[in-house]
């Protein structure tokens, strides 16, 4: 059991998600429209003006890693 445990990710904060962007070259705009986003639906979740509760800003949320958690359709 502890070692699926530590299988386990830990979400990442806000502002290395943004870093994630910079070191990798994409943009967010190109990100969010191949996961089928709005990119001002991307920027407000990683500004934290959106709280990833549900719907878009969840799945958005869990795609960047942000929030740990499942994608269900």
């Amino acid at each position: 059991m502890a070692a699926s445990l530590s299988k386990v990710k830990k979400p990442c904060s806000l502002k290395e998600a943004r870093e994630a962007f910079n070191r990798s070259g994409k943009s967010v705009v190109s990100w969010a429209k191949e996961h089928g986003f709005t990119p001002s639906l991307v920027y407000m979740v990683l500004s934290g003006r959106r709280r990833a509760l549900r719907g878009q800003s969840h799945r958005i949320a869990v795609g960047l890693g942000i929030k740990s958690g499942e994608i269900t359709e």
